[in-house]
């Protein structure tokens, strides 16, 4: 991993419609990145997830998901699958990509420059399971690392300082 990247920008992803993005389209937006899965215990957190991008979308935040399929067995659908999943359950409309991996030699590497930016408790660079979240700055800077465990209402104000 090139330790000189120092933007979101440097990366791209598949859309979960299958076209290639550049993240560099979402410099000057804050985000969330979070991976996703659909039969999580995490999952329920799609709802506050949306209902964040709603209410702050128009001031230039959004939430990027990246499906994964790493921890449990739990994201299994195809893209299809999954898109339908997310609008049914939990009206999702904001930016899901292909599955990826975010541990390993497969990783994403989005997610591997993400883990080197903010690791985790003591140092650990390894995501521990779904919903793990990323804040990241309008310059596409990693700002805070989140375990699946916070809840996305808890880090409200820390958005809310970068928007």
């Amino acid at each position: 991993m090139n330790t000189e990247i120092d933007s979101i920008a440097a990366f791209q992803a598949t859309e979960l419609k299958g076209t290639p993005r550049a993240l560099g389209d979402y410099l000057g937006q804050v985000l969330l990145v979070v991976n996703t899965a659909s039969q999580c215990g995490f999952t329920p957190q799609y709802a506050q997830l949306q209902s964040m991008y709603e209410e702050y979308r128009e001031r230039g935040f959004a939430v990027l998901g990246f499906p994964c399929n790493q921890f449990g067995g739990q994201e299994p659908g195809t893209q299809t699958q999954i898109s339908e999943f997310c609008q049914r359950n939990y009206g999702v409309d904001f930016p899901m990509f292909a599955k990826v991996e975010v541990n390993g030699p497969a990783s994403h590497p989005l997610f591997q420059w993400l883990k080197q930016q903010a690791p985790g408790v003591l140092g650990s660079q390894a995501i521990k399971w779904n919903f793990t979240k990323f804040l990241i700055d309008r310059d596409g800077r990693v700002v805070s690392r989140h375990s699946p465990a916070t809840k996305p209402e808890s880090i409200r104000s820390d958005i809310e300082a970068l928007l």
